[in-house]
């Protein structure tokens, strides 16, 4: 059986709202990422999914401590990276690596793109030599799609899809074996999407990366994934493999998420049944009793609102935390949604 490179138990981040007023002094803590656990194996992809405000991307920051941890276990390689030190946290960042959700923003608009991908050789590999750098640089523009000739260049000459292969070529360029892609293709237009979505995926198969890719759309979530994780108000809901979360949900918020993915055949879109969500994510503030996800779930009883659900795993491995999970009835089936594969167009 396959160890996992990485291991999170229990993980909990949280910040300090200030409530108060000049008059007086008041704060609240919210809770951004509540006990969290799961684990990454080599060469896998887990797919991180759930809407805005979720805490999916204060997840990711946490796992590279750009955002710390008050609480639980990260463990890279059995290591606790919650207890390590900034210095020792600076130098695992070699091996963990995160590719950002705005390809435009995310680059330094004063310096060339050959500048950009070299920045963490410079920083991790002080004694490489020039040639060594430029040599590394050129192969790796090479290998997520983008011309050598191109180093030179800066980011506003670039499209959104060629910048986000230069935040991957940057990511990649110091050979990590784990990277966080947080929102990768979400600021980019669909077609495009499917190119960066399948350029992951082939980099993943020659590389052996684990990846933990990061959305709100459970379609290109499903598309690239080999497991699921559904989180709601800094908690998980469901963890199961791709097949078992999009054709046997068990939990009602997965389900949700999955109706409001469109079918591309029109006579099936308006002839399923939906059970689109009732109103909005409840405020951080002042989240609900027991179970988070009780004011919008049709199917909340008492008990949903007197106790917080156990993540609890099923015999098949498949993990939800949901009171009535073995009393739902069965899900509508699921519509074929179009998986992104654009691999014969090319990016100008």
């Amino acid at each position: 059986m396959r160890n996992p490179v990485l291991q999170v138990r229990d993980l909990e981040v949280s910040f300090r709202v200030d409530t108060g007023s000049i008059f007086r002094h008041d704060y609240h803590r919210i809770r951004a990422v509540d006990g969290v656990s799961f684990d990454v194996y080599p060469a896998e992809t887990l797919g991180i999914v759930g809407e805005s405000g979720c805490g999916k991307s204060t997840l990711a920051r946490a796992l590279l401590g750009l955002k710390r941890a008050h609480g639980g276990k990260i463990l890279w390689l059995g290591e606790d990276l919650v207890a390590a030190s900034e210095e020792k946290m600076r130098r695992k960042r070699r091996e963990i690596q995160l590719i950002f959700q705005d390809p435009q923003g995310s680059l330094d608009p004063r310096m060339t793109i050959g500048d950009i991908v070299a920045e963490p050789l410079r920083v991790f590999y002080p004694s490489m030599s020039r040639l060594q750098v430029r040599e590394r640089v050129t192969g790796i523009l090479k290998l997520v799609g983008l011309r050598p000739d191109q180093v030179n260049r800066y980011p506003h000459e670039f499209s959104g899809g060629q910048c986000q292969r230069v935040g991957i070529a940057r990511a990649l360029v110091v050979n990590p074996r784990l990277v966080v892609c947080d929102e990768p293709v979400s600021a980019l237009d669909v077609s495009i999407q499917a190119q960066i979505v399948n350029l992951l995926k082939d980099l993943q198969k020659k590389l052996q990366l684990s990846l933990i890719f990061i959305a709100h759309d459970l379609s290109i979530v499903r598309h690239v994934s080999d497991r699921i994780l559904v989180m709601y108000m800094g908690k998980v809901m469901e963890l199961a493999d791709r097949s078992s979360i999009y054709r046997r949900p068990k939990h009602p918020y997965t389900r949700a998420l999955i109706e409001s993915v469109p079918i591309p055949d029109p006579v099936r879109e308006r002839a399923r049944a939906r059970r689109s969500l009732k109103g909005d994510m409840p405020s951080p503030l002042d989240p609900p009793s027991g179970c988070v996800f009780r004011t919008r779930c049709p199917f909340a009883t008492e008990l949903c609102a007197r106790e917080v659900p156990e993540l609890e795993t099923l015999d098949d491995g498949h993990r939800v935390a949901c009171h009535h999970h073995r009393e739902l009835p069965p899900p509508p089936e699921p519509g074929e949604a179009s998986e992104p594969d654009a691999r014969e167009s090319a990016e100008p």
